[in-house]
Order: C-alpha cells, then sequence, then structure tokens
C-alpha cells in the first residue's frame, strides 16, 4: 500500500452478521486501520452521506437491503469509494453483476485474509478509476481528449461522432466552462475538413468593429491602423471550419451580416468591393437560451433558424457527478507532469467535497482548482488544505467561512440560488445571469424548490 499514515484510512464494513463485523473490525485495528459498522444497506447509504470512507467492504445478501442496492445508491453518492463485495460460493452471480455495476472487486466467503488484506491496500491505494475504459473516444486536436463515463456525456459523444462527418452547421448550447470548445474540436477532428483549419473566434471578446474586420477581414486603408491588407477568419478557414463562440453576444447588425454569408457563402472585406467565396464549416456555441434571446427582440429568428440545424447540448459539471473522479484522476496526471510535482494519491475527505460541490463555474472551475492544489500541495497526496477558498468555505472548512455544507446537491443548488438573490435584492433576470441559466430555468428551480 502507499505510504499513507495508515491510522487515517477509514474501512465502512457493512454485513447483517454482528460476529463477522465484530472479527472484522478486529482484524482491521490490528492491521492499523480504522473502521466503522453498518448492519444493512440502508445505514450503510446513511454513513456516506454523512462522510467519505477510504474504502467500504460490504456483503451481498442482508435482510435489509442488499449490497447490490445499497453499491448502486452509495456510488450515486460518491461513485470514488472503492466497494469490495463479500459473497458465498454459491453467490458468483450476483458478484459478478456487482462488478458491472462498479464495484472495485470481490471475495468469496469464508475470506483469505492475506487476500482481503490486499484487495484493500489496492482498493485504497488506487481510489481514482484510471482513464482507460473510462474515457469516451480517442485523444484528439492538440493533447485534447473528451473524457466521462456517464450517460449524458456518452449520448453526447454518439452525438458528435454522427454529426461531425456531415456538413451540417452545428450550434452548441451549454453553461460556461463545459467544454463547448472541445466539443467543436472534436467535430472538427472527425469531420471530412480534418486535414483543413480550425478556426476559433470569441465574439464576446471583440468590439464590434473589431469583430467585424476579424472575421470578414479588411483592406489597406479601410479604417484608422489599417496599413496593410488582411484576411479575415473566414478565409483562414477555408477548406476546414470556423468556431464562433458566445455567438449570442453579437449585435443585430453583425448578425445580419453573418446571415448573408451562411445563405450566400460568400463575403467582402471591410472597406473592399471584391467577392470572396467562403468554404467553411461554421460551428457556433452560446451560453445564452437563443430562443430566449429571439423572443426578447435581442437576436435574429432568421439567423437562429440557420444555426440551429443541429443542436448539441453539453451538460453542466454537476448534472455527471459520476465523471468527476475520472477527470480528476485526468488533471492530476496532466498538472503533475507539467510541473513536475509528485502526486501519489488524493484523500477521501477532498474527494468527497469535490463530488459533493456544486461546481457552477464547470469543469473549467475543476481543472482550476486540481491545477491550484497539485502546484500549492505540501504533502504527497491533495487534502482539503489546497481547495481553493471559496470551495473551503462552502465546505465549512475555512475559519471566515459560516456556510454550512449542504447534504445533498439538491440543497446545495437551492442554497446558492437563495444566496444569489440576496445579492441581486430579489432581481430574477440578474440572478439568472450570474447562475449562468435562462430566466425560464430559474423560475423552475424557484418552483421546484418551493421559493417564494
Amino acid at each position: 500500500m502507499q505510504d499513507r499514515n495508515k491510522s487515517k484510512c477509514k474501512i465502512l464494513v457493512v454485513d447483517d452478521e454482528q460476529v463477522h463485523r465484530f472479527m472484522l473490525t478486529s482484524l482491521f485495528a490490528e492491521w492499523g486501520w480504522q473502521s466503522m459498522e453498518a448492519d444493512d444497506g440502508v445505514t450503510a447509504v446513511a454513513a456516506v452521506e454523512e462522510g467519505p470512507y477510504d474504502a467500504i467492504l460490504m456483503d451481498v445478501r442482508m435482510t435489509t437491503m442488499n449490497g447490490m442496492e445499497a453499491l448502486k445508491r452509495i456510488h450515486a453518492i460518491n461513485p470514488a469509494i472503492p466497494v469490495v463485495i463479500m459473497t458465498a460460493f454459491s453467490s458468483i452471480d450476483s458478484a459478478v453483476a456487482a462488478m458491472k455495476e462498479g464495484a472495485h472487486d470481490y471475495l468469496t466467503k469464508p475470506l483469505d485474509f492475506d487476500k482481503l488484506k490486499q484487495t484493500l491496500e489496492v482498493a485504497m491505494g488506487h481510489r481514482q478509476k484510471g482513464e482507460e475504459g473510462s474515457v469516451v473516444g480517442q485523444p484528439f486536436g492538440e493533447n485534447e481528449r473528451f473524457i466521462g463515463n456517464s450517460e449524458a456525456m456518452q449520448h453526447l459523444w454518439q452525438l458528435i461522432l454522427q454529426v461531425a462527418p456531415t456538413e451540417a452547421t452545428v450550434l452548441i448550447c451549454g453553461e460556461s466552462g463545459t467544454g463547448k470548445e472541445l466539443v467543436a474540436s472534436a467535430i472538427h477532428h472527425y469531420s471530412k475538413r480534418a486535414k483543413g483549419p480550425l478556426v476559433k473566434v470569441n465574439c464576446a471578446a471583440l468590439a464590434e468593429n473589431l469583430l467585424e474586420s476579424e472575421l470578414f477581414g479588411h483592406e489597406r486603408g479601410a479604417f484608422t491602423g489599417a496599413d496593410k491588407r488582411r484576411e479575415g477568419r473566414f478565409v483562414q478557414a477555408q477548406g476546414g471550419t470556423l468556431f464562433l463562440d458566445e455567438i449570442g453576444e453579437t449585435s443585430p447588425a453583425m448578425q445580419v451580416k453573418l446571415l448573408r454569408v451562411l445563405q450566400e457563402h460568400e463575403l467582402e472585406r471591410v472597406g473592399g468591393q471584391e467577392t470572396l467565396d467562403v468554404d467553411a464549416r461554421i460551428i457556433t456555441a452560446t451560453n445564452r437560451n437563443l430562443e430566449d434571446e429571439v423572443a426578447a427582440g435581442r437576436f435574429r429568428e432568421d439567423l437562429y433558424y440557420r444555426l440551429n440545424v443541429v443542436v448539441l447540448e453539453v451538460p453542466p459539471l454537476r448534472l455527471r457527478d459520476g465523471d468527476i473522479p475520472v477527470l480528476v484522476d485526468f488533471f492530476i496526471r496532466r498538472f503533475a507532469e507539467k510541473n513536475s510535482r509528485q502526486v501519489r494519491g488524493i484523500t477521501p475527505e477532498y474527494m468527497d467535497i469535490l463530488i459533493r460541490y456544486p461546481w457552477p463555474g464547470n469543469v473549467r472551475e475543476l481543472e482550476n482548482s486540481i491545477e491550484r492544489g497539485v502546484i500549492l500541495m505540501r504533502g504527497e497526496y491533495l487534502d482539503v488544505g489546497e481547495l481553493p477558498l471559496p470551495i473551503q468555505r462552502w465546505a465549512g472548512l475555512h475559519p471566515a467561512g459560516k456556510e454550512k455544507k449542504p447534504a445533498t446537491l439538491k440543497d446545495a443548488e437551492k442554497a446558492l440560488i437563495l444566496k444569489t438573490l440576496k445579492e441581486t435584492g430579489g432581481n430574477r433576470s440578474e440572478a439568472a445571469r450570474r447562475l449562468q441559466i435562462t430566466r425560464k430555468t430559474l423560475l423552475n428551480k424557484l418552483k421546484t424548490y418551493d421559493i417564494q
């Protein structure tokens, strides 16, 4: 096992036979491990809700909530906890089924103590799932990788593979930080235009006059400072893909010009008369609800329908918490190598907070948190002290923190909504903007949580 202090290792023993639990907890004490007991699946699930464990050793057959059901509920709370199943020889089929549900391993009764110790040491030493079998698709682009075990991400990946070989215009929707640019890169990589350029433009980062020149190019003397002709991004993307991020931030005037390019496949440089043919596939992305923007008169309906040929929704991280252990492992490897740091693992308390935190900044916030932790870590294991202060305060770990850690993800989301409404003086539109959701979505959540 790794050199982490064994006295900190905590195992939950779940078995409805008291004698067997006593035997195991006594054995673990001899090995220098802490242990807690649960006599059925219900108690085990409640124990996991209260706090993290390095590993769980659980019987399959129990009178109240069997091991299979408990395994599903435990992994719904914290999929990073390794669960080792105990079973009789006559129930091997149940053990195999448990492995398919995500159990780390299974042992047959009567237990071989040497094998038991070895299995638990491996489980606790490798709490995080490896990338193999967890990464949807293959690496692509410049060291980019599409990661996710969750059903939502696997569904998204299948849609990417389905739409990529076509010439369809794609609109990628999702909250900030969910990975919309990564989706665009994947579409280009698996398209027939993969050998051509992938040109990316953030429409929100440039003023309107600069964005027009950036996209369409300009002639010499078209405006002050234009001392030579410049080709725009549409021309640079010829034969490839043009990705327009934050398309919902463009002005009505710019929307008219974009519509013409999409309809006519041609453009003129700013200050020019020459008409240029456009041969670039268009992929756009937005964190706004464009239907709401159209209804409010801020986005052209005809342009919306031009962009809305295929829509891909990127789910927020709070709806795919089963992917967090895989993402954490990937980011730790990346940043440990980049910064020449030795990271031997993470504590269960650290992972428990990562899974329970609502991640308003999504994958980007998680990535930044892991990078910070790897750079500032003082030992060989990432621990709660390396978490960013806002997350420590949310978890109630920092002296300045006044917020109590919510018991569930729903409690966390409700608390975040209440806090944002308080900060905005009850202005729902502003609260929705800060939460990076639509006003309609916010109203639905207020109804769900019975917030007046």
